[in-house]
């Protein structure tokens, strides 16, 4: 049996998708059991109060820990974990880890990958972490609002590059860390197959969508205002916005080929997200 902390998300539902395909039992973890709509047993519960996962741990032998879902409490459910028998956990982590934790805009969303990752690392169990570079999926945070309206996106750094990965592929490489011993005790970098600059990510999206778009460059501050009235954290934007800067003459995270090494095959392409994504980038009257 195994456990899947932030189930309904980007990475917990197709984690549990590849789950079930390999034919393994699936137990997944919601907030809000009623709203889950997930194929396997959900347990309302709140991962960052681990003791109302107590019940719910019977029976599990590997644990895959959500950091934004855990939050805090990464080290407590894992030792809780451990209490009731699980033998193996997976940690989603992200590539910046190391980074000052002031450095880390995911932290100001609630991610708390270093918790997670040391929480795994230390528990005396079989770990894995998975060290995630660019989520595919943030594309929508920075483009998909422009794109629905229109066909023009106003951003800064259009130069600034990273390697986007497909959440799929993340999803597929933890389910093969919490099936098999082929990744116990070991960090993974994870990326797409190709650096890619805010303005490739646009005209990619235009390519699959048959649209032509146009990457329109405006001054940070104007992104940072526009960003924090569309309801992002302040001090969230801030980080970003400085983590462009300091990265803006080299590529961030350049590609990696755990992803191939793990699944035998290439990790999937950007232009495939935004085919499977399409929707978020399209406007309902189009």
């Amino acid at each position: 049996m195994i456990l899947v902390t932030g189930a309904t998300g980007t990475v917990g539902r197709p984690l549990v998708d590849a789950l079930r395909a390999a034919g393994a039992p699936v137990r997944a973890v919601s907030r809000d059991a009623t709203a889950a709509a997930l194929p396997v047993p959900v347990v309302e519960a709140d991962p960052a109060q681990p003791r109302s996962l107590a019940e719910a741990l019977d029976g599990v032998t590997a644990l895959f820990l959500h950091p934004r879902a855990v939050g805090a409490a990464a080290a407590d459910l894992v030792a809780l974990a451990r209490e009731r028998g699980v033998r193996r956990v997976v940690a989603l982590s992200a590539m910046n880890v190391d980074d000052p934790l002031a450095e880390q805009p995911s932290r100001y969303r609630g991610d708390r990958n270093k918790e997670a990752e040391d929480a795994a690392v230390g528990s005396g169990l079989g770990w894995t972490s998975l060290r995630v570079g660019a989520f595919a999926g943030n594309a929508v945070g920075m483009f998909g609002a422009q794109l629905r309206a229109g066909d023009v996106v106003r951003y800064p750094f259009p130069g600034f590059a990273e390697s986007p990965i497909h959440e799929r592929d993340i999803a597929e490489v933890a389910a093969r860390a919490l099936l098999t011993d082929d990744l116990v005790d070991q960090r993974l970098d994870l990326t797409g197959p190709r650096s890619l600059t805010h303005a490739d990510m646009v005209a990619i999206i235009g390519d699959v969508l048959g649209r032509r778009l146009r990457y329109e460059e405006i001054p940070v501050a104007d992104a940072a205002a526009r960003m924090v009235a569309h309801g992002l954290p302040e001090p969230f934007v801030t980080a970003l916005m400085a983590r462009y800067t300091r990265h803006a003459d080299a590529p961030q995270h350049p590609p990696t080929d755990d992803v191939a090494k793990v699944l035998g095959r290439p990790a999937r392409p950007f232009a495939e997200w935004v085919a499977d994504n399409a929707a978020a980038f399209q406007n309902a009257d189009r």
